[in-house]
Formats: C-alpha cells, structure tokens, sequence
C-alpha cells in the first residue's frame, strides 16, 4: 500500500513540474528532447531524471545549470548511465522497438484516416454512399498497408523470413480486391455522416496506441534455437544488422564473415554465445560508431520515397479522372508530392555525409 502511494504521488509530481525560472525550464526541455532524439531513451525516463532534478533545484536553490552542467552533456551522462545495453539492443535506427513501431504505425495510419475524412467532409459534404465496390476497395487498401507495414516492421526486427511472407501477401491481396471489385454491384447500400468514419479512425488510432508494446514485441521475438546452435547465431546476428541496425547487406556479411572466422579459430566445445554473448547486444556494439546517424538517415530515406511513391500513383490516378483543370485534391497532392521530394533530397544527403564511406565498408 505505502509503495502504491509512492508511486501515485511520483508520478504526480512528475507531471507537474513547475520550474521557478525559465532558465531551468529551457535547460529541463532540451534535456528531454537530447534524451529522446540522441540516446533514443526508453519512455519515462526523462520524467523520473527530471523529477529528481527538479527537487535538487529547490533544495539547493541554485540553477539546473550551476548543479549539472550543460544539457547536452548531463543528458549524455544520464543516457551512459541509466539506458542499458539490454533495452538499446531491442531498439532500431530510429529508437523504436517493433512493438512500438508497429502501433505507432497503425496509430498513424488511424490519424491520417481521421484528417482525410475531415478533409472529404469540407470538401463534398457531411455524407459519404457507401456502395460494394467502395467496401471492397477501402477493405483491399487497409489490407494491403496493413501487411506492407508488418512486413517492415518484421524487417526491422532482423525476422527477414517472416518480412518476405507479409510483403507477399500484398499483390495477392491487391489482385484479390481487383477482382472481387469488379464482380460485385455498383449498387448504393447506404449512405454515413463523415463524423461517424472520422469516429471509427480516431477510435483504431487510439486503440492501437492502448495496446501494450511489449505483447507486440513478443510476437517479432526470436526464440532460442534449441542447443546452441552457431549456425542459427551467425544467422540472427546478420538479420539484426541488416534489419534492426541499417547496415547494407555488404557490411552485415562482412561482419559475419569475422565472427564465423572467429569462431572456427576457437577451442572445439565453444559455440558462438560463449565467445561473442548475446546476439543483440553484439549486433547493437558492432552497429554503435560514427555511421549510426547516416544509417538512420538512409532508412528515413527508404519510408519517404515508398511513401512518395503511393501518394505518386494517387497523384496521377486524379489528374487523369479530374474533369476540372484544378481542384482542391490536386492542390493537395501536389503539395505533398513535393513536400515528400524535398524531404527525401534532403535525407539522402544526410546519409552521404563524408564520414559515411568507410573504405573497408565498416565502421
């Protein structure tokens, strides 16, 4: 009961934080914002920092500065000390794990359902004829951004097997649609208010971000092959560094290359866990140099220009149906088009910074 009261009353406090001056509060946000953007933070733990800093402060009653420093600095000391090996191994390029990748996905797809909804109801009205054809065509697409994003996500993970299947079950499911689109009627069944989908969109975004992210990241585990099997080892780590860490293909089997050298130097009755440890967290420290950031940057690269390519396609499909010269849609796309491009022009130049090509291809 008394621990229950602890943790009620510490997570109020860290929830209402009020600094006395805005100097500490400017030094408190970009702790946060370094812990989370640099050191890929778990949640929470900027909360609990900051609230221990916050007591200091009025205790001694001298600035955030004066007792620890630079920002920067102090965030990087908390992130050496308190973010552990364990939890970095589980994370990819962009800090996530796949359990939090997976349902920020669906949770943005669901936002992104919600403002196109808003955006059709200004446009043509408050009710939307919802016809079989429609049904199948809204269906097909959700299915289809629904396995092309856990096939990233597996991708991410290192499960690069399962990443195959999922991404095969797109033109089936495509090519599915297709067909049954065309079978059905082009009858109207009824029609709906807009605010009712708009709803059931915010409803999938926040039930997704509801859902416990270590169940989700259960389902991209790999379980422990039985015994100790090197071969299955040497495997995992190459999928973790192609997936989780963003190395190229070249690189991922270069370092493999080296272990399994390694391991046929060593006395027989070793096997791989025995000399290199976990496969995660040695992934995680052959994947940790000056290149991280310019991986990084190189997958953003990869999820722009695939998202540039869809809202490509539904550029062209409306200018080829428009009957107007110019409209709202097309003003739409066409700014998101290029808002898209810039940003990939730009990502692609952060992933070919000079400190990017290493000779030998490592780090």
């Amino acid at each position: 009961m008394a621990t229950s009261q602890h943790e009620s009353q510490k997570q109020t406090r860290k929830h209402n934080l009020r600094w006395d001056l805005d100097e500490d509060a400017d030094w408190a946000a970009t702790v946060e914002l370094r812990l989370v953007l640099d050191h890929d933070a778990p949640a929470g733990l900027a909360d609990d920092v900051l609230a221990e800093v916050h007591e200091l402060v009025r205790e001694e009653g001298r600035t955030a500065h004066d007792l620890f420093g630079a920002p920067e600095a102090y965030a990087r000391a908390v992130a050496e000390e308190r973010v552990s090996e364990e939890y970095r191994a589980r994370t990819d390029t962009h800090g996530l794990t796949p359990g939090e990748r997976l349902l920020a996905a669906f949770g943005t797809l669901g936002v992104v359902g919600a403002v196109l909804c808003a955006i059709d109801w200004v446009h043509d009205g408050l009710w939307v004829s919802v016809s079989w054809p429609g049904v199948v065509g809204i269906t097909t697409v959700v299915l289809a951004v629904g396995l092309i994003t856990v096939a990233v996500v597996a991708r991410s993970a290192g499960r690069f097997k399962g990443a195959y299947a999922f991404a095969a079950g797109v033109p089936a499911v495509i090519a599915a649609g297709g067909g049954v689109g065309v079978a059905v009627p082009e009858v109207q069944l009824f029609a709906v208010p807009v605010p009712v989908l708009m709803a059931g969109c915010a409803a999938c975004a926040v039930g997704a971000f509801a859902v416990p992210e270590r169940v989700v990241d259960r389902w991209f585990a790999v379980r422990p092959p039985a015994g100790r099997d090197d071969a299955a080892w040497l495997d995992r780590l190459g999928g973790l560094l192609r997936g989780r860490h963003g190395m190229t293909a070249a690189e991922a089997r270069g370092h493999v290359r080296e272990a399994r050298q390694h391991l046929a130097a060593v006395e027989p009755g070793e096997h791989a866990e025995d000399v290199f440890g976990d496969v995660g967290i040695y992934a995680l420290r052959l994947a940790d140099g000056p290149r991280k950031k310019e991986r990084a940057a190189r997958r953003k690269m990869y999820g722009t220009l695939l998202l540039l390519g869809v809202v490509t396609l539904l550029f062209v499909d409306h200018v080829l149906d428009s009957e107007t010269s110019f409209d709202f849609w097309l003003a739409l796309y066409t700014g998101v088009v290029g808002s898209l491009g810039w940003t990939a022009v730009g990502e692609w130049r952060a992933s070919r910074r000079p400190d990017a090509a290493a000779p030998d291809g490592t780090d």
